[in-house]
């Protein structure tokens, strides 16, 4: 499984532009996770990157702030029948709109954790018995996130945003952590876990096998 990093505040690639939001793009799957905060970047890097904003068949939302939902109107100007989840608290005036308020199976190997703490959702994705955590801000906090994540299965990977996350000991039982976008503490985090750490930035390919 590939998933592109195409919106971050830094950038992996030169060629990239880096701007503050998030929004990655699940190769496999066709399916974007949050768009950044504007759309003319968004566009331009996922061109960058070798991505064809048409052939997106579904956006999922962690939450409704700017950082995240900014290049919606760009898209949906491209295909307006984009199918896009959202959590249940932010009101998107779209046709194929679909709000999640608990645990949901998206389909088969895809599930969202339902809205946390009246904000957030995030996505939770199984490859091989493997199961990725994609997270936007981590406003519900990591451990309600990891303890709902759970429900589907062990979280191998957590992928995203972690805003001010300090409880190092969580990651513990993770393969794989890349804290981008609002993560405050990224240097911690990477001399505790250097075999777990990996980069982000826009431009950044992340392959889960």
């Amino acid at each position: 499984m590939r998933i592109k990093i195409v919106y971050d505040n830094v950038a992996y690639r030169n060629d990239m532009e880096a701007d503050w939001g998030f929004s990655a793009y699940i190769e496999d799957f066709k399916i974007l996770f949050d768009t950044g905060a504007k759309g003319d970047i968004l566009l331009r890097n996922m061109k960058k990157m070798g991505i064809d904003a048409t052939e997106i068949e579904e956006i999922f939302i962690s939450h409704g702030h700017w950082d995240h939902t900014g290049g919606l109107g760009e898209l949906l100007n491209l295909n307006d029948e984009l199918t896009i989840y959202v959590p249940q608290s932010y009101r998107l005036k779209a046709k194929n709109v679909i709000p999640i308020k608990d645990a949901t199976k998206l389909h088969d190997n895809i599930f969202s954790t339902g809205e946390l703490s009246g904000i957030e959702q995030s996505m939770v994705i199984e490859l091989n018995g493997k199961f990725v955590v994609m997270v936007g801000c981590s406003h519900p906090g990591i451990r309600q996130i990891m303890e709902a994540a759970s429900q589907f299965g062990k979280p191998y990977a957590l992928i995203g945003g972690l805003h001010g996350f300090n409880e190092y000991e969580l990651l513990e039982p993770l393969e794989i952590v890349v804290p981008i976008h609002c993560t405050q503490h990224k240097k911690e985090i990477k001399e505790m876990y250097p075999e777990k750490y990996i980069d982000g930035g826009a431009g950044k390919i992340i392959e889960i096998e």
